[in-house]
């Protein structure tokens, strides 16, 4: 079961990211302000729903929220300072087009940058703990899915309908064969032939 909130009685934002560990596209957040008395049995990570149960609450999610948004660094921008920094400036992005301004924020992961004075608490794997965090994970996952089919319309060798830019074989036999596009990480290690550097926050 899922905890409403870490703090009751200041407005939170959930944080999330998607789009991280990917070969090619935008890096996508969402920021997310539930009501303190929020239910729904349903939502969980992103992770752990089918691509049905996301869209179906993604739905739930922007009827019900006090405030939610969400935030986009290019594949230009993420070569330009890191995937890192890249991912803190789109939750920052999202956080900045809430329409309620947060108390306090509830990050996924365990690194952040402080976003103006508002303070903030990381938590590992907290898609799977707090609702608004998961609500948070599923805003940036269908929004980065729904950009990351449109492209695929665009350059189709590479399947990107169905791994979402993610370093699959598929995906980096059409590097090979194909050459990047607009939209790959230049700075990422896209053929595999070194460890991928993984950063864990």
């Amino acid at each position: 079961m899922l905890l409403p909130y870490l703090n009751k009685d200041v407005i939170e934002a959930g944080c999330d990211e998607a789009g991280r560990g990917c070969l090619a596209g935008a890096v996508y957040a969402a920021a997310v302000i539930l009501p303190p008395d929020f239910q729904n049995e349903m939502l969980n990570d992103s992770k752990q729903l089918t691509e049905r149960q996301r869209y179906l609450l993604r739905e739930v999610i922007e009827k019900e929220a006090v405030a939610w948004a969400v935030g986009v660094v290019t594949p230009e921008e993420i070569d330009r300072i890191n995937i890192l920094n890249a991912s803190f400036l789109a939750m920052h992005r999202a956080i900045d087009q809430l329409q309620v301004r947060p108390e306090h924020l509830l990050i996924d992961g365990n690194r952040f940058k402080k976003y103006q004075d508002l303070p903030h608490t990381t938590v590992v794997k907290g898609d799977g703990k707090y609702l608004s965090i998961a609500a948070a994970s599923i805003l940036a996952k269908t929004y980065r899915d729904d950009y990351m089919n449109k492209l695929h319309q665009e350059f189709p060798f590479y399947d990107w309908d169905k791994n979402k830019g993610y370093p699959t074989p598929k995906h980096r036999a059409a590097i090979r064969e194909h050459g990047t596009t607009p939209y790959h990480r230049m700075t990422f290690n896209l053929l595999g032939e070194d460890p991928q550097l993984s950063f864990d926050f």
